[in-house]
């Protein structure tokens, strides 16, 4: 499965947005600094982000980007699927459907292993949340941050 840089960004964003409790808004050059994203290009990504529902604008100074969703209703699939295109396997044909396409007989025997690829990746993709990854990361930083004791 390929994922797109653009989908890769907007997962990160949405993991940033996500460590910031939603309590104010955060300021896209932060995130990108933080996310080593390239600034004009994450503003891309918010923007599609905007358009599919996930994140809403607060404009000023004090300005920025919330998730306007709660994270256990976002899964991966839904942010993939919003910058990348459906994620949706292609509607089965029947046998005698893709010998009539001209697939040879490698093809035919493959094409019921892809499906369940396709299946397989669609189903982890819509079982991990945001809420997932966002304590994953919280616990990754966690174990990071080192300690020092006097």
């Amino acid at each position: 499965m390929k994922v797109s840089l653009k989908a890769k960004y907007a997962i990160m964003a949405a993991l940033d947005l996500a460590s910031n409790n939603g309590t104010s808004p955060v300021q896209a050059k932060s995130i990108a600094r933080r996310q080593t994203i390239p600034p004009r290009f994450l503003e891309h990504v918010l923007n599609a982000m905007k358009k599919a529902g996930f994140v809403e604008s607060v404009r000023g100074a004090q300005g920025g980007y919330l998730l306007s969703r709660p994270l256990s209703d976002i899964s991966l699939a839904d942010l993939v699927e919003a910058l990348d295109g459906p994620l949706s396997p292609e509607p089965r044909r029947s046998m005698s459907a893709r010998r009539a396409h001209g697939q040879s007989k490698p093809e035919l025997v493959l094409a019921d292993v892809w499906e369940q690829v396709r299946q397989a990746e669609l189903g982890v993709l819509s079982a991990v949340t945001l809420k997932e990854l966002a304590e994953r990361y919280a616990r990754l930083d966690q174990e990071r941050t080192l300690m020092y004791h006097i």
